[in-house]
């Protein structure tokens, strides 16, 4: 038998440290984007619920009418089946007792059908009167149900919570006017849902086209995630001050001199046409390496297609640039005291990841400004590119709806604080008429006596 050469048995140990480091990674990434604990029963059932425990003790949160609301929707889901399962429904306990009890029983054992009256008559018994009786049958319902439905507990700036039943075909818009109707507030553009990743020590605002199912659904059933419901002044700064991100280059001084009008014009000019005109945003932030707490300065440039960088010792040509990322499969989140965390430059940062990446992965991108003005424009930018004139129409939808509720809340502050105040009334003189329970005095008490070497005057 003849041994192989010493190159060869070189570039073999090669091959095999690049196979097994591959395999590395991908074993990294499968363990990212899967969840930390799956119950197996619970992948079964097309529901569960987030920032509970328990999804009986999540409908016990719903109000009376949510939950009468939910019942007669899954119900109606139901007898509009046609007495077939769904392609797509996974087959449990519950749904394989109903696939036989749809199978045709002999002619012998088939009951006599019955009247409409007798019918409606069962349905009149059966329907649930108690809260504890609508739980058990909406239970039931969402096991059938082939729409995704998620029981949200949604926090408030000032530490009380609002509990929504939300589905896959609802969007973050949808949410957000189901959330102005229970609040009652002035339902300006700047309210956002956000969700905030303790682990991670991230947060990131929905936009409005999402549709809030979705993202919820890459939670991990032990994560502590949270959604808050809070104002965003920032949330679409990009139509509200665009010369920030398209005049940019120029002086601050300058910036703050532009009129509503030339506002007008600019929004027309990158937000108004066939195609959609990304800020030619560039400068130097600072990039983590991967595993370590390093932060290397470099010069970053933004595109359509995604995030560049200038190589050391080359120029800004197209030729030169090396693409960092793209937005495809990303988004975007805001860090919290990364500057103590990962001894960032500062605490301005931002990370760029896959929403199935729940903790940290070396497939998490970290980036840092060197203030706050900086961190505000490249997030926005960003989303710009990555989301395109679709924002516009996000910002438009918000506007109107905003507009469509200012009467009702001017109407409301205009009677509460500028309604005729009435006349004040005269100053009553004290009377014996005034106080029928009490009777006057028989008689007038004397002076108290003098104190020792005074007299009376």
């Amino acid at each position: 038998m003849m041994l192989p050469c010493v190159k060869e048995t070189e570039k073999m140990d090669d091959i095999d440290a690049i196979f097994s480091s591959l395999l590395g990674e991908m074993d990294n990434l499968s363990q990212s984007l899967m969840p930390a604990e799956v119950d197996p029963d619970s992948q079964t059932h097309s529901t569960f619920s987030i920032g509970f425990t328990d999804l009986n003790e999540s409908l016990y949160e719903l109000e009376d009418h949510d939950l009468d609301a939910l019942v007669a929707d899954l119900g109606s889901k139901s007898t509009s089946s046609d007495g077939r399962l769904p392609a797509d429904q996974p087959t449990s306990s519950c749904a394989a007792a109903s696939a036989m009890a749809r199978e045709p029983a002999p002619a012998a054992a088939r009951p006599r059908p019955s009247t409409s009256a007798e019918s409606s008559e069962g349905l009149q018994m059966s329907k649930p009167q108690t809260k504890a009786e609508k739980i058990k049958l909406a239970l039931e319902k969402l096991k059938e149900a082939k729409v995704r439905k998620l029981i949200v507990k949604v926090l408030m700036s000032d530490g009380s919570s609002k509990t929504l039943m939300v589905d896959e075909r609802q969007t973050v818009r949808e949410v957000l006017d189901k959330l102005f109707e229970k609040t009652h507030c002035d339902c300006s553009v700047d309210w956002s849902l956000c969700e905030t990743n303790p682990e991670l020590q991230i947060e990131r605002g929905f936009e409005d086209h999402e549709h809030l199912v979705e993202p919820l659904s890459a939670w991990t059933r032990v994560s502590e995630n949270k959604i808050y419901f809070v104002s965003k002044p920032q949330k679409y700064v990009m139509f509200t001050d665009p010369q920030l991100f398209y005049m940019w280059k120029k002086k601050k001084a300058c910036l703050s001199g532009i009129n509503e009008q030339a506002k007008q014009l600019l929004l027309k000019e990158h937000f108004g046409g066939s195609t959609l005109i990304v800020p030619d945003l560039e400068g130097k932030l600072y990039l983590k390496e991967d595993g370590k707490k390093l932060w290397k300065p470099l010069y970053f440039m933004l595109r359509a297609s995604g995030i560049y960088y200038v190589p050391k010792g080359k120029t800004k040509a197209v030729s030169d640039l090396v693409c960092f990322l793209h937005f495809e499969k990303v988004n975007i989140y805001t860090t919290n005291n990364y500057k103590q965390k990962y001894r960032a430059p500062t605490n301005f940062c931002f990370m760029l990841k896959h929403p199935c990446i729940q903790k940290e992965s070396h497939y998490i991108k970290l980036l840092c400004c060197d203030d706050e003005h900086t961190l505000l424009l490249w997030v926005n930018a960003i989303r710009i590119a990555k989301y395109g004139t679709v924002l516009f129409k996000n910002y438009q939808a918000a506007m109107k709806r905003a507009s469509s509720s200012q009467p009702l809340h001017s109407a409301a502050h205009k009677d509460r604080y500028n309604s005729p105040k009435p006349d004040p009334a005269p100053p009553k003189t004290t009377n014996v008429e005034d106080y029928p329970h009490e009777p006057p005095p028989d008689f007038i008490p004397p002076p108290p006596p003098p104190p020792p070497g005074q007299t009376h005057v």
